[in-house]
Parts: structure tokens; sequence; C-alpha cells
């Protein structure tokens, strides 16, 4: 049961982006730039790392969201199944980046020099390194937001399937109607 009063068709982030349009605006810009924007790592990836550092902090909602939208995307890699990056066949740069994110998961100042040494030795470029370290950080802002509200979560799988359709199609901006409940 939410902790505040929030629509009952809507689930996790949407249900909050919905409650506060004004704060939703600038969420859901920053948001569509880092994950769909133009970058030299592909949007799988970038979901990829979303969904890597909600898995580290327990956030269903926001992992069980991100593994459907990498799998779905072209050349999406697997989904995150467990919090030991090893085990997934990514390619060096990409297990690197993984590696800052986890990092960057539990606190800014575990990331060091040798982390960011060893991505750039695998072909990150500085603005991979960014762009991971601040999609990891909004990610944890955005699993503590869904996660201390204590946001809905679908009963029902398919729901993560319909809402990997449609961010895969239209990405995330703010849609110009308002937030309407998934058909599946």
């Amino acid at each position: 049961m939410p902790h505040i009063q929030l629509r009952n068709d809507l689930y996790g982030i949407t249900s909050l982006l919905d409650y506060r349009q004004e704060t939703a605006a600038p969420i859901c810009e920053l948001t569509d730039l880092l994950l769909c924007g133009e970058s030299t790592l592909n949007r799988s990836e970038r979901e990829l790392i979303a969904a890597h550092v909600s898995r580290l902090n327990d956030c269903t909602f926001c992992h069980s969201a991100h593994a459907a939208i990498t799998c779905r995307l072209d050349a999406g890699g697997e989904e995150p199944a467990s919090n030991n990056i090893d085990s997934l066949e990514l390619s060096d740069k990409m297990r690197s980046l993984l590696n800052i994110a986890s990092k960057v998961q539990r606190g800014g100042n575990h990331v060091t020099q040798n982390e960011i040494d060893v991505a750039k030795e695998k072909g990150a470029t500085d603005k991979e390194i960014h762009d991971t370290v601040l999609i990891a950080a909004l990610f944890c802002l955005y699993n503590r937001y869904v996660d201390g509200l204590a946001t809905a979560i679908p009963a029902n799988p398919a729901f993560y399937d319909a809402l990997s359709k449609r961010i895969a199609g239209r990405g995330y901006k703010m849609p110009e109607n308002g937030y309407h409940t998934l058909q599946f």
C-alpha cells in the first residue's frame, strides 16, 4: 500500500510522475536524454546500467521494468539475473562500466581512479564514463523514490512486457495527454 494517495491503476514511478507532474517533467526529460538520446552507448547498454543498479538497490519495479526494456531493444544484453556482473556475457568495456555503476550504487566515493583507468583501457570514453555515473546516480534516486513511497508493483509479469513496448517506442518523454493504464 503506497504511503501517499496515488492512483491505483498506475504502478511504480509512473504513479509518482502522475501524482506531481511539475516534478515529473524534468525527471522525464533527463531520463529520456540519458537513456534514449545520442550516445556511443546503445540504448540497451544504458538500460542495462539502470536495471543493474536497480537490482543492486533491491528495487523490484525499476529492475523488472529496465531489464524488460534491455531485453526488448535491438542488440540488447542479457538481463542482469544476478548481482555478479562477471556472469553476464558482455564486452570488457560494458563490464567495466557496470563495475563503475556498482561502485556509484554503493556511494560516489567508492569510484576510484583505478576503475576509471580500467574503463578507459577497455575503450570507454570520458562521456560514456560520465553518463554511466549519472545514470547510476539517477537510478539510485529513482529506486529510493519508488520504494520510499511504497508504490504499487504489478502482480502480472506481462505488465513489464507492455511497458517495455511503450518505452522502446516512445522513450521517457512525458505523455501530452497524461499517464494511462497499460493494457496487457
